[in-house]
């Protein structure tokens, strides 16, 4: 039996990837092995796969700017790479497939001492500090964006595409419409700001209701504890936190508003809805969902909203002008092609496994 183990963690869009592919692992009848964080979401997210083993390391933020709590953190990160080194002595995997964030670095490196093929996997356009790190220490790196592949100029560097859950495209448009009471009288626009929920995004929402109601029945997916059960509007539905149900709503939805994490844009894209892009757009990951959403706009798929300049008056005309121009976003997006990337990486997961194996 050939072994897999993950790693990837910080927030949901280092973890997302690993999700999609967990389960081809397993139906290949694999052991599947999980190193993360002892707190992060991806315990909370992995620890759900009942057939995947779960274990935690010590873990740290490294950060750009001075801070005492830098010195204390790089001790804990070499505490979790002595922890992964031991930890990889004992699964033995096959290969180790990484979605970066902090965590993933003492993995990657206890890997390369243990003479493990390493596969890390950069969901951003911009690469993040964490994947940086690993690099030196990887033997191949897969890119969602083509253009990540370029500026690394590398021979390890190879463009997948985005990782896609199946699920999402067997999402049904009448059970998101049933779910949320709504009519087929009116566009649906789905707002989403984010797993944490944006305070800001959520306010200038509920401000712009009456005038975006005039247009749109609204699904709000507001962040956990964000839902404010004083609104009440005809065609609007909040929730806090949408899990399986979310392939439906997406199927009723005929424009999104969202952030631009690599994930949540990626699948979009492959289910053709034209999106307004909210980034964060400083410092880290935030910089990333920048550029992650000046790509998607270049490219025709999203127009781009930043959070700074935003007003309830012009967040409601840049959606009023998205969906009035959706069939040239749509036109843009049917373009696209990139929807291979599930078996590209199986691909290289195989071939790295059976290497290994052969050769062990």
């Amino acid at each position: 039996m050939k072994t897999t183990l993950f790693t990837g963690g910080g927030s949901a869009g280092h973890v997302t990837g690993n999700l999609v592919m967990i389960p081809k692992c397993l139906q290949e009848g694999w052991s599947v092995h999980y190193i993360g964080s002892e707190t992060g979401i991806e315990k909370q997210l992995v620890e759900a796969q009942k057939a995947v083993q779960y274990h935690s390391i010590s873990t740290g933020k490294l950060r750009r700017y001075f801070s005492w709590k830098n010195v204390t953190d790089v001790l804990q990160v070499l505490r979790g790479i002595f922890q992964a080194y031991f930890l990889i002595r004992k699964i033995k995997p096959d290969v180790v497939y990484s979605l970066g964030g902090f965590v993933s670095v003492p993995v990657v490196l206890g890997a390369r001492m243990n003479k493990i093929r390493t596969i890390i996997h950069e969901p951003d356009v911009h690469m993040g500090l964490a994947n940086r790190l690993c690099l030196p220490f990887a033997d191949t790196v897969c890119t969602t964006f083509a253009e990540t592949k370029r500026k690394l100029n590398t021979e390890k560097a190879i463009h997948v595409g985005p990782l896609i859950k199946g699920s999402l495209k067997a999402g049904q448009r009448l059970r998101g419409m049933t779910a949320c009471g709504f009519h087929e009288q009116q566009p649906v626009l789905l707002i989403m700001g984010g797993s944490q929920g944006a305070e800001t995004i959520n306010r200038v929402v509920r401000e712009a209701l009456p005038n975006l109601l005039s247009e749109f029945q609204v699904i709000h997916i507001c962040g956990q504890g964000k839902v404010d059960y004083s609104v009440h509007y005809p065609g609007y539905k909040q929730y806090d936190f949408v899990g399986e149900e979310l392939a439906h709503l997406l199927a009723a939805a005929d424009v999104v508003v969202s952030r631009a994490g690599s994930n949540a844009i990626s699948e979009l894209l492959a289910l053709q809805k034209p999106m307004l892009l909210l980034p964060h757009t400083n410092g880290g990951a935030r910089t990333g969902q920048l550029v992650n959403a000046q790509n998607f706009q270049a490219a025709g798929y999203a127009d781009v909203l930043l959070q700074e300049q935003m007003t309830t008056q012009m967040f409601v005309t840049r959606i009023l002008a998205l969906y009035k121009n959706r069939e040239t976003y749509l036109a843009k997006m049917r373009k696209n092609k990139d929807e291979r990337a599930v078996d590209k990486v199986w691909a290289l997961l195989k071939g790295a496994a059976h290497e290994h194996f052969d050769r062990g």
